[in-house]
């Protein structure tokens, strides 16, 4: 039985409901409170494996969470899914640069809630310099040692910029980048170019890949990510 602990900080009752039902289901030790500063508390001692946390909440926002988790060492590695109202996108973008690894916004079904949370379960900490010889996700191939990219075993080219986005996506399937951690990741920090840039290159991987292109999602106001199912 999978007895990975998860907190839940949110504070619609209905809400907390439906999350804690659906993760007991599926085995998760699921522990919530509905007040920020209380989660904050309960996310150091506990060291759960992952947290869900809603952004408006009593006693402290869920950016400031956040901010906090990944500036502690002892918690920084434990990964945050972002509950998120329409509206509330520019939030959600800050959460995921502060190091929020995925959002969902309300209101959501009970099978996307298990989904991502599976994925960034099955991801576990990441290390930002971490590295992958050979991603392979359905028939999309990318060998980093060769920098070579294939579809259905057929070659395919693209710039280095292209490669780099490719993979900076593949290498974290599930996991959503805002457009300027994609830009971070592929330019440099500090180097400054337009956001919107990503998209006409993230336009030209879509079309260079063929059957594979819908593995690569949009997410509006956000910027994307690579499924692997």
């Amino acid at each position: 039985m999978n007895r990975s602990k998860i907190v839940v900080i949110e504070d619609e009752p209905d809400i907390v409901e439906v999350v804690s039902y659906n993760l007991k289901r599926e085995g998760y030790s699921v522990l919530s409170v509905d007040r920020g500063d209380e989660g904050l508390n309960l996310i150091r001692n506990q060291s759960p494996n992952l947290v869900i946390l809603d952004l408006m909440l009593p006693g402290m926002d869920g950016l400031s969470i956040c901010q906090q988790m990944k500036s502690d060492p002892i918690v920084r590695d434990i990964p945050v899914i972002i509950i998120s109202a329409k509206g509330e996108e520019s939030d959600v973008v800050i959460g995921l640069e502060l190091g929020a690894d995925d959002y969902l916004s309300k209101p959501f079904s009970p099978r996307e809630l298990l989904a991502r949370v599976k994925a960034v379960l099955r991801r576990g900490p990441t290390k930002e310099d971490q590295s992958k010889e050979r991603i392979v996700i359905k028939n999309l191939v990318i060998d980093v040692a060769r920098h070579e990219v294939r579809v259905s075993n057929e070659l395919i080219n693209l710039t280095a910029t292209e490669f780099k986005i490719l993979y900076q996506l593949a290498s974290q399937p599930g996991r959503a980048f805002t457009r300027e951690q994609l830009l971070n990741r592929v330019v440099g920090l500090g180097v400054v170019v337009v956001d919107r840039n990503i998209d006409v290159h993230i336009r030209a991987v879509r079309k260079k890949l063929g059957d594979c292109s819908h593995l690569i999602q949009t997410i509006r106001g956000v910027g994307y990510r690579l499924v692997d199912g």
